[in-house]
């Protein structure tokens, strides 16, 4: 006989949420071809799956382990970042700019998604009469296109944003972005901005608002009616109606870190939802980093940017510096052709780097300061030297330094006599291993695991049929409502007949009197 406490557990589970017994049906997609985003999207997706839900995936790579309830859908050829956007481009310091960086995004968003679009695969869900789906998660990385499925599938939509906040995010929540107090996503500034920052933070924000709206948006717009109009009755709704549709949006930021800013109830941030205990690592790792007495610098570009790729000279400079440590250097570079190395150095295609980070001995984390890998040194604690490349690194990096647990060098510029002074001194002074400490305190302090978290509110949004009651009316309303123009310009209509009638009825009375009077003293004088 079944012990009544489990018994009554069960049966107030099903009363409560019966449909999670069963799991929901989920579109999982995350288009976007770079691995460092999969790999933190995946995390996401094998949560869910735990939780017995049945998930169909789009994505770029095939999951290392099958699961029952893990159906894939994957886009095949990859699309060939390098090829369309060089790496020697990016380590020559072509995208710099913040200019730059967001015509990269646009237009890797739009290359990307058309490619995706155009798989086979895809286009055979596109037209598929029978699917189901109770929910579509996408990464809201520049596939705006993508949000057609959830008018397909009639389901709700939930958004994962890997860089954190943008000004279109809090757009479609029913917030206007404060540009005062808040930087645009690319620019690294504090909310205590300077007139010259507030001013350059207005026209970067303005010029990315307007053209979003009038050539981004449009863009994507037309390729969504190009491959989704043929397969659905009737009109296509706006890309932008879809974007304000949208009920629930998990953002890669954490308050330890980022900026306060303005929120609601359907933005939830889940910065640090990758980071997990650590595991054990293989033993020659293990064994390295153990013997390391004086400790461990650990370098790594991350999953895009490989090592192998860099300029010789580049290659030289780093090995000559690295040679010069009296600590052990463990390098993420991708194959054999480095040559004979320095007896302080071991070299692998790949490494745990969550794994190698929590270990006690690692002294430096050097990276191209990518969001996951400097969220992963804030949360063991280690000071980092950052070398940024592109995109949001620049960002990441410069408020890494001013968080006083890292330095900074620029790729193209550094010496190997560079390379060694910062890493001396990021070892060396306490300074930077306290605020290391310090923010990592602040960044595990959390009720509950982000990634949990996340899981949660995603349920939710299910259960709740899209939970329109997280959404704020502000979303859908024109911006001169939004900001009480028309009600100032009525009020200011009151002011000006409430002053400016009588005023000239005044005058007009008194010009009548003038003129009565005038009339009096003429008649006086005729006679």
């Amino acid at each position: 006989m079944m012990p009544l406490l489990p018994l009554y557990g069960w049966l107030l589970l099903s009363l409560i949420s019966p449909q999670i017994i069963n799991g929901f049906n989920v579109l999982f997609m995350g288009p976007f071809p770079a691995p460092s985003h999969w790999l933190w999207l995946e995390h996401f997706q094998k949560d869910l799956l735990k939780r017995g839900h049945h998930v169909t995936s789009v994505n770029n790579f095939p999951a290392k382990q099958p699961h029952p309830n893990l159906t894939e859908i994957i886009i095949d050829p990859k699309f060939d970042i390098p090829y369309y956007f060089p790496k020697a481009h990016i380590f020559n310091m072509r995208f710099a700019s913040d200019f730059q960086n967001l015509q990269l995004w646009w237009h890797v968003g739009m290359t990307t998604t058309e490619h995706a679009l155009n798989d086979s695969k895809i286009k055979k869900l596109i037209a598929s009469k029978e699917q189901k789906f109770d929910l579509l998660i996408l990464e809201q990385f520049f596939h705006e296109s993508f949000l057609m499925f959830a008018h397909k599938f009639q389901c709700p939509i939930v958004t994962i944003g890997t860089m954190g906040y943008a000004d279109n995010m809090d757009h479609n929540m029913g917030l206007i972005t404060p540009w005062s107090i808040i930087p645009h996503l690319v620019l690294p500034h504090t909310d205590r901005m300077t007139f010259s920052q507030r001013a350059y933070n207005t026209y970067l924000s303005l010029y990315d608002s307007l053209m979003r709206k009038w050539v981004y948006i449009p863009k994507m717009q037309a390729m969504a009616e190009k491959h989704f109009g043929p397969f659905i009755e009737g009109p296509l709704p706006s890309v932008k109606d879809l974007e304000r549709n949208i009920s629930l949006m998990l953002i890669n930021s954490h308050r330890s870190v980022d900026l306060p800013r303005p929120s609601m109830p359907g933005l939830i941030d889940v910065g640090g939802a990758h980071i997990m205990p650590a595991r054990p690592l293989p033993t020659k790792l293990q064994n390295f980093l153990d013997d390391a007495s004086q400790g461990v610098v650990y370098f790594s570009l991350g999953s895009y940017m490989k090592s192998t790729d860099m300029p010789a000279e580049r290659t030289a400079t780093i090995l000559q510096a690295f040679s010069q440590l009296k600590q052990k250097v463990l390098w993420k570079y991708e194959n054999d052709t480095i040559g004979s190395l320095p007896s302080n150095i071991m070299i692998q295609k790949w490494l745990p780097q969550n794994d190698i980070l929590a270990h006690r001995n690692v002294k430096i984390f050097i990276t191209h300061g990518g969001i996951f890998g400097i969220q992963e040194g804030i949360h063991w604690g280690i000071p980092m030297l950052c070398i940024p490349l592109y995109g949001d690194q620049h960002r990441n990096s410069i408020k890494a330094v001013r968080g006083g647990y890292a330095r900074s060098l620029v790729f193209s510029q550094m010496s190997s006599e560079d390379l060694v002074n910062n890493i001396n001194l990021l070892i060396n002074d306490p300074q930077y291993k306290r605020k290391a400490v310090e923010v990592s305190k602040k960044f595990r302090d959390n009720p509950i695991h982000p990634l949990k978290e996340a899981s949660y509110w995603i349920e939710y949004i299910v259960r709740h049929k899209g939970a329109p009651h997280l959404k704020s009316y502000g979303t859908y309303i024109p911006l001169y409502q939004y900001l009480l123009l028309d009600v100032f310009a009525c009020a200011l209509l009151v002011v000006f007949v409430a002053v400016w009638l009588p005023w000239r009825l005044i005058k007009f009375l008194k010009k009548l009197r003038s003129k009565e009077s005038n009339a009096r003293l003429e008649k006086l004088k005729k006679n």
